[in-house]
Formats: C-alpha cells, sequence, structure tokens
C-alpha cells in the first residue's frame, strides 16, 4: 500500500481506555504506513489517496492469540476418547500420552511435514480475524527439535500475521531423562542458543503436580532473566503449586489457565501488572468444573486475556470467534471483557502496547465484520462474518 487511506462509514469498535465499547458510529480510519494516523467521525474525517466505504460495517482491533501451541505432529483425538470413558488428564499423562505422546511424533516430523501443517492452522486463525500469534515450543523436549519448532513458527510469519515465539521446553520430562533436575538443567543450557539465534521472544513454563515444581521452574526463569527475555507461566491449571507468586516475582507477562488461583497469588500479579490469561477451550475439553476466580480477578483490576491454547490434546480448537462465547458461558464474561481480552489484554500479555485498540499511532491491524454490533461476535457462534482483515494497513492480496 503506498500513500494514505481512508476507511470510512462503518461502527468502530475502538475499545479506547480501560472500559466501555468505545463506540463510534458512522466512524473512519486514516491509515498511512501500516499505521493508524487519525480515528473518528466520518464527518470530521481528514482527506486521503484513496477511500474505501465500510457501508455500516463494524470495524474492530484485529485479534491477538497469545497462547498457542501451534506447531506439532500426530494427533491426540484417541485421547478425548479415553476422557470420555473416564481417563483424567493427569491419568493419560502417567500412562505416556498427552503431551508426550506428541512430542514422539513431532519428533519423528521434518521441518517441512511441520510447516506445513502449522500454515493450515494458522490459517484458520487468520480466517477469523487473528493478526497476532503467539506460538510456543514445547514438544520436542530437545535442542534440535525445539529449535525445529520455533524456526518454523518464525516462518509462519511469511503469511501475513505477527508471531511471537516462545521457549516451553519446560513443558514435560522427556523419556531419556530419569531425573527431573537433570532436565531442568538442559533447558537452561539450550536457551542461550536458541537465543543467540534469534528464535525466541519469551520464555514459558509448566508449572504443576504432573510437570515442574516451583524451584525447578524459577531455574529456567533466572536463565532467561539472564537474557532479559520476559517469562510467562502455565499456573494453577490442576492445582495450585503458588506458581503465580513465583511468576510475579519475575515480573511475568501472564499467568495462564488459573483455575486453582488463589486470592495471594492475585494480590502478586496485581502488583507485578502481569495479565491473567484464561483458556476456556481447555477448560472445556477436559471438562473441568474449577472456575478460574472470575469476579476476584475482576474486583482486583487484573486484566483478563483470553486465548484458543491450540494445542492436539486439551484444546484442539482453531477458533478464536468460539472462544469469545466461551469465555462469555463458561466463565461469565462480559462480551466487552471477552473481546478486550482477545485483543489489547491479549496484546499485554505478550508485552505489546501497539496493538488491540483503534486509536491514533496503534499498527493499523484491524477486522472487518458483517455484523451490527461487537456484542454479536461473542453472542453468535458456529459461523464466521469477517469479511475482510487488514494487516498493518495492508488489505488481503497486497504486497
Amino acid at each position: 500500500m503506498k500513500g494514505s487511506r481512508l476507511w470510512r462509514g462503518g461502527l468502530l469498535a475502538t475499545l479506547a481506555g480501560d472500559s466501555g465499547w468505545g463506540l463510534i458510529e458512522d466512524g473512519a480510519l486514516l491509515v498511512e504506513d501500516g499505521v493508524l494516523r487519525w480515528v473518528g467521525t466520518g464527518a470530521e474525517a481528514p482527506a486521503a489517496d484513496e477511500v474505501v466505504e465500510l457501508r455500516g460495517a463494524l470495524v474492530t482491533p484485529g485479534l491477538v492469540d497469545c497462547h498457542t501451541h501451534l506447531v506439532y505432529g500426530g494427533s491426540r483425538a484417541h485421547e478425548f476418547e479415553q476422557r470420555l470413558h473416564g481417563a483424567s488428564y493427569a491419568d493419560i499423562a502417567r500412562a505416556g500420552g498427552g503431551i508426550k505422546s506428541t512430542v514422539a511424533a513431532t519428533r519423528a516430523a521434518g521441518e517441512a511435514d511441520l510447516l506445513a501443517s502449522a500454515r493450515k492452522r494458522a490459517q484458520a486463525l487468520m480466517a477469523e480475524g487473528v493478526t497476532t500469534l503467539e506460538v510456543k515450543s514445547g514438544y520436542g523436549l530437545e535442542a534440535p527439535t525445539e529449535a525445529r519448532m520455533l524456526r518454523v513458527a518464525r516462518q509462519l510469519a511469511g503469511l501475513g500475521v505477527d508471531v511471537r515465539t516462545t521457549y516451553l521446553a519446560a513443558h514435560a520430562l522427556p523419556p531419556e531423562f530419569a531425573d527431573a533436575d537433570d532436565y531442568i538443567a538442559a533447558v537452561c543450557l539450550w536457551l542461550p542458543d536458541l537465543f543467540d539465534a534469534g528464535l525466541v521472544d519469551a520464555v514459558d513454563a509448566f508449572c504443576e503436580n504432573i510437570a515442574f515444581s516451583p524451584a525447578q521452574v524459577a531455574r529456567v526463569f533466572d536463565a532467561a532473566r539472564r537474557l532479559s527475555l520476559p517469562v510467562k507461566l502455565h499456573a494453577e491449571q490442576l492445582s495450585d503449586q503458588g506458581g503465580a507468586q513465583l511468576a510475579a516475582g519475575y515480573r511475568a507477562l501472564s499467568c495462564d489457565h488459573l483455575e486453582y488461583l488463589s486470592p495471594a497469588g492475585i494480590q502478586a500479579m496485581v502488583e507485578a501488572g502481569t495479565v491473567a490469561v484464561l483458556l476456556p477451550g481447555a477448560y472445556y475439553a477436559l471438562r473441568e468444573t474449577q472456575l478460574p476466580p472470575i469476579a476476584a480477578l475482576r474486583e482486583a483490576g487484573v486484566p483478563i486475556a483470553i486465548a484458543t491454547d491450540h494445542n492436539p490434546g486439551s484444546s484442539p480448537t482453531l477458533s478464536p470467534l468460539l472462544m469469545l462465547n466461551m469465555a462469555c458461558v463458561l466463565f461469565r464474561l462480559t462480551p466487552e471483557e471477552a473481546l478486550r481480552g482477545l485483543t489489547v489484554n491479549g496484546a499485554r500479555a505478550l508485552g505489546l502496547r501497539d496493538r488491540g485498540q483503534l486509536v491514533a499511532g496503534q499498527r493499523a491491524d484491524f477486522c472487518v465484520w458483517d455484523s451490527a454490533h461487537p456484542r454479536e461476535l461473542a453472542a453468535c457462534f458456529g459461523h464466521n462474518p469477517l469479511t475482510e482483515r487488514v494487516f498493518q494497513g495492508r488489505r488481503q492480496g497486497e504486497a
């Protein structure tokens, strides 16, 4: 795109400020050099080199999926069937299934195969409005495969989506290690080389009774701190391990899942400015009954993000729009909270402040929807009203 382009005549859900839809009727956006230069009413719109008529369509910020495991090999549909017969997530993991099953399939897959499958998944997310995407490693649990996963994730940016990569080697204990402490030492040893190769934007870990202890996670976070890398944590999904307090001590970008989050964990997140990332797809697929403490998070003012948590086992969804609905139905978020969770707060969970709202100075990442009001995006499910996705000011097919 060359020159300036004015999009006018739409209903803008700007999400400006910390609350409210920020609706502008007969709204207009001026885009230049991939940035929103001006946002306001059509009557006040400045001149532009090109004009696009929105004809009353809804415009929102581009969606930010801040927690995915998009690169992997194999399938775990059989585990869905096992859970229906009574096996728990933990039971399956202890029997060698779960993450370890995907590790074996991912190690056996070549880079081209991993890229081909991940491209399809990323395109499915983009087709529902995702413009920024986080991708974790963690299905390699060895240096070569962790690197391969991260390289594949980086290549997804060529599709026209911003990709943030997260190192999650502290995801499970691989079969070749008998001692978790020894494995954590290896995880810390691999990180600098991956960082030097430009493959890591952040570091994550799974702090749980079937994964790694707070003390072990702290060693990984110390390694991240030595490289000035931000951290995040799979915390309090199946039990309260005090992971949120630990992560907050490192000023974590986010703590994710949080079904068993304690009041002490909430307070620590408040003090650290850590975002709570809720993952309704995993809650639904695992048929959990322990709800995250939504009311307490809301009362404390902790920013709430939502994400797909796409992975082959516990959240095999590729529909961010369905996550909007599930966040409302299962977690009782309001439609506005849910959309903020998948835009501005999703961006904050990645440490990004230049996207997620339709305000001047932000990236020109936005979506045009065949909807009369933004609440419809959460209220309705099973269809996709997206009519156009704009990434850094570029329409589909533009160089």
